[in-house]
């Protein structure tokens, strides 16, 4: 990665954010999604984040994040005996997905908040530099 500049470092750090999102998103559709076995049982996303500094740079107080990689949780699926339903196993189990779905609302709203406040910060550059760019005239 070349130099960075402000623009840079929130323009990053708000694809980050959105990519978040949208694995909350997709976690919280799934939620009550029920399947008929462990393996088939949908798995819920999670974000990969990496700092990045610049080349050359590692100790220059400049840096951001991008996402690496979305994996999916190896945590246990909730099974429940419910033997009426049409996706039950032989044993009359259903299996759900182990999505906490508090966790998933707290980790949205936090990631609105980051995102809004990349926001502003870009919002605030371009006013400083609409500023600097006024002073020579």
């Amino acid at each position: 990665m070349g130099s960075m500049n402000i623009f840079d470092i929130s323009g990053r750090a708000m694809a980050a954010q959105n990519i978040r999102l949208n694995t909350i998103a997709s976690n919280l559709a799934n939620v009550n999604a029920l399947a008929g076995s462990r393996e088939a049982v949908y798995k819920p996303m999670l974000p990969v984040f990496e700092t990045k500094t610049p080349m050359g740079q590692p100790l220059a107080g400049i840096s951001t994040v991008d996402v690496v990689d979305i994996v999916r949780s190896t945590a246990e699926p909730e099974k429940r005996y419910s033997p009426g339903h049409p996706l039950a196993d032989a044993e009359g189990f259903v299996f759900s997905p182990a999505i906490d779905r508090d966790q998933e609302m707290i980790d949205m709203i936090e990631t609105s908040r980051q995102y809004q406040n990349n926001i502003e910060v870009l919002t605030t550059a371009k006013s400083l530099l609409l500023k600097t760019i006024s002073v020579g005239k």
